[in-house]
């Protein structure tokens, strides 16, 4: 075979292996948070049959999401208990919050994939935390007035009575349609063993994302950079609004936030970039908890899934505009990572696990 010919094939075969290499990314996730529900799910509802205390209930939010991985999961579990008289609305409201928080742990560690590379896992690590950084300032700033006031209940309740009786809505998510039988079939073949089936899919995590790295490098990063400048990032109202969409049609604001970690980590988008569509994820993330919780026709399950959206409009109607705040802190965070290892670390386990274990015993 001439060279010619052999550089033509391959140049079409490394948009093919992206796509495969991106696939078994999107199914390793997949995989890590089934495999974390099978040995977590019960222990969380468990914990958040536990609370009457607003703040403890968020921190129950943030561990009970950490350990399954899904603030859909949380969020269901939590409409359920409701529904079912277990809990109240304003009791409900804070362990949403926390979900908010817990779920972004998916991000950073699909950042820890770069940890052998410095420069690259600070700028990873720097935008996997931006999430995290939008989420704690919302807290901060939202819970003590939600917690005094009640606001996002009454909100909530009236965005409820707009949509009484409008029935609900089913959509499939096409990321299920394309990874659960997969998934399914892994679990099974496994004897529904939890610690193997996320140890396979940490390696298939590990193993994707160098695929993507380097062949998005060959394919040119000042080409697919320029893709990204001139199109989805190019302004601050697009990236909101390509990840509202990508995530109400994903379900599933851990993947689409994910997708974009490796791409900070190459050096093809910014932490700046992709703040907006992180924040739009957020909004997105919540549209199938909307939908699902019309169908139950129940106000108080009704209501929490609007206080999880109000909760997102409020906090990005505040840090959109005070961009430069959770940016500037996203990017100490990065310089940080960059010069030791262990910063990402003790964050990840600090904010996910130490800090709510230690406040829900304490309290």
């Amino acid at each position: 075979m001439s060279r010619p010919a052999k550089l033509q094939l391959s140049l079409l075969w490394r948009p093919i292996g992206l796509l495969i290499a991106l696939y078994v990314f999107i199914l390793s996730i997949t995989l890590l948070g089934a495999s974390f529900k099978l040995f977590g799910k019960d222990f969380a509802e468990t914990l958040l049959t536990t609370t009457s205390n607003p703040v403890i209930g968020l921190f129950i939010g943030i561990l009970a999401t950490s350990i399954i991985q899904s603030s859909s999961t949380t969020t269901s579990i939590v409409v359920g208990m409701v529904a079912g008289g277990l809990i109240s609305i304003e009791g409900a409201i804070p362990i949403v919050m926390g979900a908010n928080i817990g779920t972004t742990i998916t991000n950073a560690m699909v950042s820890l994939t770069h940890i052998t590379r410095s420069r690259e896992f600070g700028r990873a690590f720097g935008g996997a935390i931006v999430h995290d950084i939008f989420n704690l300032l919302a807290v901060i700033l939202l819970f003590p007035l939600q917690y005094f006031t009640n606001f996002l209940g009454y909100a909530a309740l009236f965005m409820e009575g707009v949509f009484e009786n409008s029935g609900g809505l089913q959509f499939i998510s096409p990321i299920k349609v394309i990874t659960e039988p997969v998934v399914n079939g892994i679990i099974h073949l496994l004897g529904d063993s939890s610690w193997l089936s996320a140890l396979i899919a940490i390696l298939m995590l590990f193993v994707a994302l160098k695929f993507m790295v380097d062949i998005m490098k060959s394919l040119v990063i000042s080409r697919v950079e320029g893709f990204f400048d001139r199109t989805i990032f190019k302004t601050t109202f697009r990236a909101l609004t390509f990840g509202i969409i990508l995530t109400s049609i994903v379900q599933s604001s851990s993947i689409t936030t994910s997708l974009v970690i490796p791409l900070v980590g190459a050096g093809v988008l910014t932490i700046r970039q992709i703040y907006p569509y992180t924040l739009g994820a957020n909004i997105g993330t919540t549209v199938t908890a909307i939908m699902a919780s019309l169908v139950t026709q129940n106000p108080g399950a009704v209501a929490v899934a609007f206080s999880h959206l109000l909760f997102n409009i409020f906090g990005i109607s505040i840090f959109l505009p005070l961009t430069k705040i959770p940016i500037t802190l996203a990017n100490k965070v990065a310089e940080l990572t960059a010069r030791s290892k262990l910063y990402p670390i003790a964050f990840i386990l600090l904010i996910f696990f130490i800090i709510p274990i230690v406040l829900i015993y304490l309290l």
